[in-house]
């Protein structure tokens, strides 16, 4: 009997020590840098630093979720551009993760026409000789994702993007080289 009851003793002592105890939620964590409001997307340094780059991504925090999500998990917005101008024929946005083990850059370039257009991305590390990764075709919706990811962190600082874009004629819409990655 008496084991029964310090069984149940015991119990109960557990059960009110997990009832009181402060629960951990995802919402109580710290985050690694600000976000973007109803997504699960973070602001790099340089990203929360640029109105322009927060502007763009609180405007549209749908797009901005879908294109991270096609990043990959530990990418932060870094910059976004609304191309050629404020008429966004497309949007560049380009995300960063630097953390040790695969620091990286991947850019995506968003289609804002409403319809098919040619497009061309281009993403070339910051390397002498080293290989650009390139998207074109015809796309309704966006070309890349590219990612550059390098062990040690060189040559992603400083990588370049390009973005292409042309109407059925052939004739340029947007045309925008770019560091991908703030560039000291």
């Amino acid at each position: 009997m008496r084991n029964v009851i310090r069984a149940t003793a015991a119990g109960v002592a557990l059960a009110l020590a997990l009832l009181t105890a402060p629960q951990a939620t995802a919402q109580d964590s710290p985050s690694s840098g600000p976000g973007i409001a109803g997504t699960g997307v973070l602001l790099s340094e340089e990203g929360a630093k640029d109105a322009r780059t927060r502007a763009i991504a609180e405007a549209d925090p749908d797009a901005v979720a879908a294109t991270a999500t096609l990043c990959g998990s530990g990418y932060k917005l870094d910059y976004a551009e609304r191309l050629p101008d404020a008429r966004r024929f497309g949007t560049l946005f380009a995300y960063t993760k630097f953390t040790t083990g695969s620091p990286g850059v991947c850019v995506l370039f968003d289609n804002n026409t409403g319809s098919a257009k040619r497009m061309k991305l281009k993403l070339c590390p910051n390397k002498t000789g080293a290989t650009c990764k390139v998207d074109e075709g015809t796309y309704s919706r966006y070309a890349g994702p590219l990612k550059y990811e390098n062990s040690n962190g060189r040559y992603v600082q400083c990588s370049m993007v390009t973005a292409l874009m042309w109407d059925a004629n052939g004739r340029a819409l947007i045309n925008r080289v770019m560091s991908a990655t703030v560039c000291d």
